[in-house]
């Protein structure tokens, strides 16, 4: 059996039934996305054709996925679970936005390593005051669209929820309290008497660090790996994303949209609610 999941803002009744005809399957309303159901294969290249002429997002389940199973979402935070690129913000504050963002889309396409990069970036940041964080997260940090959503549908099957970030836990911290997230990692800025020095504290978190909190958490919850469910939108996440059951590419580069289980291109995070057969929340 294969099960396809559609959903998103450009989706109406005629062109769900149109998406079902073409796969010779059972449409099935849901509260917020649509199901076809198909005792026949479906490719990945039929559903990569569907979606390459929608407006819409259409995604074919892994098989060995048992949704109901899922007890986990890992999820990267800078342009995943938030708005922004956080050290890009900081950075604007220097007026190296530009420079810095440069930096960031480079390691986020794959094509620079992250834990240099970030070391890079980082130092650009020497001499900023500690309070440039506080106007970042006060005025420019938001959760992506659909966030809210994602959260409450995730709560209500008890599904725990991660928050694994290359950037910093002056973020990832408030963010936990704030929503109630169950575990956190990032990196820890360095600062000196209220500026901050242009270094990190420890190791960097990078792809593999990402990687190995996904395992590790799920040895602390008793899970297997294959009852996570990882998001993210860089290419430092995809190791972390190849040890899950399910990964999604959010709003991701495209080196990402290639190696991921599904992709969410017109949802906001509320689709992930629909890949996991989760009732959607009127907002």
């Amino acid at each position: 059996m294969s099960v396809v999941v559609i959903q998103g803002p450009g989706l109406n009744p005629q062109r769900a039934v149109s998406v079902a005809h073409d796969l010779n399957g059972e449409l099935q309303a849901c509260s917020g996305y649509w199901r076809v159901v198909t005792s026949q294969p479906v490719s990945a290249q039929q559903v990569a054709a569907l979606r390459a002429a929608s407006a819409f997002d259409i995604n074919l389940l892994p098989d060995g996925v048992v949704v109901g199973d899922v007890r986990l979402l890992v999820t990267d935070m800078d342009s995943t679970f938030i708005n922004i690129e956080c050290v890009d913000e900081i950075a604007d504050f220097a007026g190296l936005k530009s420079q810095v963002g440069a930096i960031t889309a480079a390691a986020m396409r794959g094509e620079v390593n992250f834990e240099q990069s970030l070391t890079q970036r980082v130092n650009l940041l020497a001499g900023l005051g500690e309070d440039t964080l506080d106007q970042v997260y006060t005025e420019r940090l938001q959760l992506n669209p659909g966030g809210k959503e994602m959260l409450i549908g995730l709560r209500r099957q008890h599904i725990k929820i991660a928050l694994v970030s290359g950037g910093f836990t002056f973020f990832t911290e408030q963010l936990k309290q704030r929503h109630l997230l169950d575990f956190t990692l990032a990196n820890v800025l360095d600062i000196t008497d209220g500026k901050l020095t242009g270094r990190v504290v420890g190791s960097i978190v990078g792809a593999d660090t990402k990687a190995a909190f996904l395992e590790e958490t799920c040895r602390t919850l008793g899970i297997n790996t294959r009852q996570a469910v990882a998001i993210g939108d860089g290419a430092n996440d995809l190791p972390m994303m190849a040890k899950a059951g399910l990964s999604i590419a959010y709003h991701a580069k495209p080196k990402v949209q290639a190696q991921a289980h599904a992709v969410l291109n017109h949802c906001g995070l509320e689709g992930v609610l629909g890949l996991l057969n989760i009732p959607v929340a009127a907002k």
